[in-house]
This record gives structure tokens, C-alpha cells and sequence, in this order.
């Protein structure tokens, strides 16, 4: 027999007549404010779940299924979501994760498609392999978030913090990251071959002082008034970018074409290894 209680009441919300939640059927439960912490929920079943501020830290959920489920405030702090399924194609129906803690949590290969993330916190988070595909990470903390080979496409990160983040080999394209924190990102590949993509990303506005975007491929991706201070470009492609504003000293540009960059009002006197067309020179 396993109670779920209330983590604070300690009133009981469920009995169960097995072992183990591992592969349960726990589907349109009432479990807010479970005290789950440390549970073993592999594989388990959580559609249309309440799951409102429980506790959830270092539970395992890994290939779990929580599409529809209502997990806002939830801690889920060193939990293991890896290849769990909260993301749908449509937004409505996909899990509702507001203002939780998912700080160290494991997320590689979770389904994360149209997830509502806003104002969560998910510093030192996995999300390697992850499909985050129209995600809302708006105002959320991925400080430090581990992220390879990860789909960001067009989802809507701004305000995140993303500083120290590792993006390596992810896509970004037409995301949103209006006033984002990438300094000291990393968006280089870890191959020779390899690229990252931020194709038509808004970053207008975002701060990417310091960040590794070399041989990144950021075509009609809009940097207006960005901080690119000391961010290492070299080798990127940005056919068609708007850098108009954007303060690029001692920005890194060996080998970019800079011939249809939108570059005025951008003080590319301060920049390094820039070769400027001849008839943009006098552009401010």
C-alpha cells in the first residue's frame, strides 16, 4: 500500500494497493501539494494530473508521461525527466510548469513542445537532445543549462537568463530572445563541422557580451542595439543580420562576410578582424 500525503498537512490525497508508482496509473488525480520528493514515477502515467506545488525533488520520472498535467509551483529540483513527455503539438494541451524549480533537473530527450515554463527556474538543467520546439522560457533562469543538440525552434525566450549556458549544436531558429542573457554563452559546435543555428532569432536587445559564437549560422537574425562585447563571431554566417546599433568592441569577425549585415550606428571601429565593404565604411 502507498499513501500520497499532503506535504504540509499530511493529509492523505491517495492510496494505492502496489508496491511501487513505477508505471502506475495516476491519471486526473487530485495531488496538489503531493509530497513526492525522491518517488520512483518511471514510466507512470500523469495526464490531466494536478500536480500544483508538490514536491517533487530528485523524484525519477523518467519516460513518464505528464502531457495536460498542472505542475505550476512544483518542485522539481534534481528531478529525472529524461525522455519524459510533457509537450504535445498543441499548446493547450501541453503541461503547464510556471514559477517551478527545476534547478540540476535532467530533461535530455524530454518532449517539451509547447510547455509554459514562465518564470521557472532550471539553473545547471540538462536539456541535451531536448524538442523545446515554441516553448515559453520568458523570464525563466537557464543559467548554466547544459544543452546540446537541442530544439529551441521558435520558442519564446525572452527576458531568460541563458548566462554560462551551453547551446552547442542546438537549433534557435526564430526563437524569440528579446533582452536575453547569453554572456559567457556557449554556441559553438563541438565538431569541426558542426554549427549552431539562430537563423531569423530575434535578439534585439540581448546581452552576449563574451559569448562563443563561432562558425554560428545567425542569417537574418536581428542583433539591433545587442551587447556583442568581446563575443568571439569568427567564422559565423550572418547573411542578411541587423547588427544596426549594436555595440560590437572587440568583436571577434575573422572570417565573416559582412557585405548585406545591416551594420549602421554600430561603432565597427572598435571591432576586430572586421573587413567592412568599402561602401559601408562611412556608415554610423
Amino acid at each position: 500500500m502507498i499513501e500520497i500525503r499532503h506535504k504540509s498537512s499530511g493529509d492523505l490525497l491517495a492510496g494505492l494497493e502496489r508496491d511501487t508508482l513505477a508505471l502506475a496509473d495516476l491519471r486526473e488525480m487530485r495531488l496538489a501539494g503531493a509530497d513526492l520528493a525522491g518517488a520512483d514515477l518511471r514510466n507512470t502515467r500523469l495526464e490531466r494530473t494536478d500536480l500544483t506545488d508538490a514536491d517533487l525533488s530528485g523524484a525519477d520520472l523518467s519516460g513518464a508521461t505528464l502531457t495536460s498535467a498542472a505542475l505550476n509551483g512544483a518542485n522539481l529540483s534534481g528531478a529525472n525527466l529524461s525522455c519524459a513527455k510533457l509537450g504535445v503539438s498543441s499548446h493547450t494541451q501541453a503541461t503547464m510548469m510556471q514559477q517551478c524549480d527545476l534547478s540540476g533537473a535532467n530533461l535530455s530527450r524530454a518532449d517539451l513542445r509547447n510547455v509554459e515554463f514562465r518564470g521557472s527556474s532550471l539553473t545547471g538543467a540538462t536539456l541535451t537532445r531536448a524538442d523545446m520546439r515554441r516553448a515559453n522560457f520568458s523570464n525563466c533562469d537557464l543559467s548554466g543549462v547544459t544543452a546540446f543538440n537541442a530544439l529551441f525552434i521558435k520558442a519564446n525566450l525572452r527576458d531568460a537568463n541563458l548566462s554560462q549556458s551551453n547551446l552547442s549544436d542546438s537549433h534557435l531558429n526564430d526563437a524569440v530572445l528579446i533582452s536575453a542573457d547569453l554572456s559567457g554563452a556557449v554556441l559553438e559546435s563541438l565538431s569541426h563541422e558542426g554549427f549552431t543555428v539562430i537563423n531569423l532569432a530575434n535578439l534585439e536587445n540581448a546581452r552576449l557580451n563574451g559569448a562563443k559564437l563561432h562558425g554560428i549560422s545567425a542569417e537574418d537574425a536581428n542583433f539591433r542595439n545587442a551587447n556583442l562585447t568581446d563575443a568571439d563571431l569568427t567564422g559565423a554566417v550572418l547573411g542578411g543580420a541587423i547588427l544596426r546599433n549594436a555595440n560590437v568592441t572587440r568583436t571577434d569577425f575573422a572570417g565573416v562576410e559582412l557585405a548585406t549585415v545591416t551594420m549602421d550606428f554600430a561603432n565597427f571601429s572598435q571591432a576586430l578582424n572586421a573587413e567592412i565593404p568599402s561602401y559601408k565604411e562611412n556608415l554610423r
